[in-house]
């Protein structure tokens, strides 16, 4: 059985957004809290913080609504631990339009895909967020 911790937090989120929930607990990692950093900085939440439990550190989302509807629409897993998906620079998704945001994971560390234009480079697309 394949664990994938990044599809698990973007269900988590989404199932959150669902039921209208003001934040979320979801298990800490280090790419969870760079992809929470990323969606921050995007405007996609309202912050992230670290909770230490008594044995695990957590992260606690606090999602962003706009009049009470989600600012999040849409989450999409992308690049899947069975089926990887890398582009090229050249190759770089526009999600909807540039309505939404890509984030990938290269040499930079986790990037949205206009600073991986802007850094004039590629690497694996790990979800769409719109």
């Amino acid at each position: 059985m394949v664990n994938d911790p990044i599809s698990d937090m973007l269900a988590q989120i989404r199932n959150a957004l669902l039921l209208n929930k003001e934040s979320i607990e979801i298990p800490h990692s280090k790419i969870k809290k760079e992809i929470s950093r990323v969606l921050k900085e995007n405007g996609f939440l309202s912050d992230f913080i670290e909770v230490s439990d008594d044995k695990f550190k957590k992260l606690k989302l606090t999602l962003k609504y706009n009049r009470g509807n989600t600012v999040i629409q849409g989450l999409k897993r992308v690049s899947r631990p069975g089926r990887r998906m890398y582009v090229k620079k050249d190759d770089l998704p526009y999600v909807l339009g540039g309505m939404g945001i890509a984030i990938l994971s290269s040499s930079h560390g986790i990037i949205t895909g206009q600073q991986a234009r802007r850094l004039n480079t590629g690497g694996e697309v790990l979800c769409y967020i719109w």
